[in-house]
């Protein structure tokens, strides 16, 4: 009899745990809202980054190599004394590449030379200089001088970006906090934060060798810096 009492005991414990576990709404999925929320602000750039290459031929490989290393020393010289730092040149590329000759009808082509590139990289800090710095650039390496990617930049945006987050995060909030009032809910704990941007260097006009006598004036304008931040709020 007592074993009996003790089984049933037993089962009418089990019964009670698994009718007070179906009552239990922890496992339900939890209520949640996602907004987008966007912050841009807008800044001065205060730098101007360019790519300046030197592009030499020559009927041989040290023909080619020679030519296009004194003119870029000559361009690196002449920034400098335009007023860039010479911590702010920086090599970016050196390329050597034969050229070929037009092959006749069922003939094949020939080498007929080498082609040599070098490209520093020039960060000028000073954005009036900018249209100096580039012409003496040009001067001193003369018609195989290469000008491309000329950039405006903002050189510390930490301040900006920081802003553009808050920004964009108020925003969010506003949007999660206006959802959960037409649903009669209350706006929880962030669960989620994800962000993306956008923005940041802006190219400036093409420099051309044949403006190099009269410099083109390069006028930065603004630079604008978006945050874009989704966020899932819980609502309770």
């Amino acid at each position: 009899m007592r074993r009996r009492a003790a089984v049933a005991a037993g089962v009418l414990a089990a019964v009670v745990a698994l009718v007070a576990g179906c009552g239990d709404d922890s496992s339900s999925p939890q209520r949640t809202v996602t907004v987008v929320g966007t912050g841009t602000v807008t800044g001065t750039p205060d730098t101007v980054r360019a790519d300046i290459g030197i592009e030499a031929t020559g009927s041989d490989v040290s023909a080619a190599l020679n030519q296009a290393n004194t003119k870029v020393r000559a361009v690196t010289d002449a920034v400098v004394a335009a007023g860039v730092a010479r911590k702010d040149v920086q090599t970016q590329q050196v390329t050597l590449t034969p050229q070929y000759s037009s092959p006749a009808p069922g003939g094949t082509s020939q080498i007929t030379g080498y082609q040599a590139t070098n490209t520093i990289r020039v960060i000028i800090r000073d954005i009036p200089k900018a249209s100096g710095v580039l012409s003496a650039a040009v001067n001193a390496g003369g018609n195989e001088t290469r000008i491309s990617n000329v950039t405006f930049a903002i050189d510390d945006d930490s301040a900006l970006m920081k802003q553009a987050r808050e920004t964009a995060f108020k925003d969010a909030r506003s949007r999660a906090e206006q959802y959960a009032s037409l649903a009669d809910d209350s706006l929880g704990d962030v669960i989620t934060i994800n962000e993306t941007t956008s923005g940041g260097q802006q190219p400036a006009p093409t420099y051309q060798r044949d403006v190099a006598a009269a410099p083109v004036p390069l006028e930065p304008g603004q630079q604008r810096l978006t945050f874009t931040v989704t966020v899932t709020y819980a609502l309770t």
